[in-house]
């Protein structure tokens, strides 16, 4: 390996250890503390269960190719792209919508408190995940399936990792390519673009009924609502990021690769640190837990 190549394989290590560790080790309170067994901290796991999923379906791979080749492109084969596009992709969309449950739940518990209760029941909580994860595999798993049809032109990925966009810009274009890009347009509007209209509105609801409140109850409302808006930022910003990659060309390979792996690493390693220190609950029972481990 090159000494860049040497240098981002350790740190990629590195940052991949921690998101496994941090990420199973909030999983693993919310799931094993009875106290946490509500609808906030069942989608806040199941958003860190996607997060985990999508390091392991990148981070992996990529430093196999940092480890192995040292180069700056990416060469997989098309059946490889194509399923960790689908993975990926559908992930990502069902991550946005997590977040978007997030805010309505959210909305519910300081909009109507007396009603919450018989709003959000555990079998509507199911529900709930259910269409944020369905949705989307159901969504990109037919453009997984046009993407499958187009003959490509290229065989070299200018990025880090497949997304569901990858098998379109290999490809050789015409009608077909076109239709796949027109729907992917639809995806991202159905599982990004929606599901953040929705969480700024349900935020900006939040925000009109603190303001006609008291300071305490204010403080109270937007400081369990901060978590859920510092990651729903950071996740649009590597959105962004994502998007506007597809038009803008590095002239160095080393650069697009460093930048289309830092899209993804920044948002999965800030997310267990954000509920993880932000969240009172989850953080109490953090700090209790490692504690003991070291007491031990």
């Amino acid at each position: 390996m090159s000494g860049n190549s040497s240098l981002l394989f350790f740190v990629f290590l590195l940052l991949y250890l921690f998101v496994l560790f941090s990420d199973s080790l909030v999983i693993y309170i919310i799931c094993s503390q009875q106290a946490l067994h509500r609808p906030m901290f069942a989608f806040v796991g199941s958003f860190l269960l996607n997060s985990l999923t999508a390091s392991t379906l990148i981070y992996p791979k990529l430093l196999s190719d940092l480890l192995l080749s040292g180069a700056g492109l990416v060469q997989v084969s098309r059946t490889l792209c194509l399923c960790q596009g689908f993975l990926v992709s559908s992930l990502g969309g069902s991550s946005f919508m997590l977040l978007s449950a997030m805010a309505f739940d959210r909305y519910l518990s300081i909009c109507h408190p007396m009603h919450y209760a018989v709003l959000v029941t555990p079998a509507k909580v199911v529900l709930m995940l259910l269409l944020c994860w369905m949705l989307p595999v159901i969504l990109v798993g037919v453009s997984t399936l046009l993407d499958s049809r187009l003959p490509l032109c290229r065989a070299q990925l200018d990025r880090a990792y497949c997304n569901i966009y990858s098998i379109v810009s290999l490809s050789c274009g015409g009608a077909a390519a076109q239709l796949s890009g027109i729907y992917i347009l639809l995806i991202v509007t159905a599982t990004v673009f929606l599901p953040a209209a929705f969480m700024l509105f349900s935020y900006a609801r939040i925000l009109f009924i603190c303001l006609r409140r008291s300071r305490s109850f204010s403080s109270k409302a937007l400081q369990t609502c901060l978590p859920h808006l510092l990651v729903f930022f950071n996740y649009s910003i590597s959105v962004y990021l994502d998007l506007m990659l597809r038009h803008l060309q590095s002239n160095r390979e080393s650069d697009t690769t460093l930048i289309t792996s830092m899209v993804i690493l920044v948002p999965t390693v800030l997310n267990p640190v954000v509920y993880g220190l932000k969240l009172k609950e989850v953080f109490t029972h953090v700090k209790r837990l490692l504690s003991c481990r070291r007491d031990s």
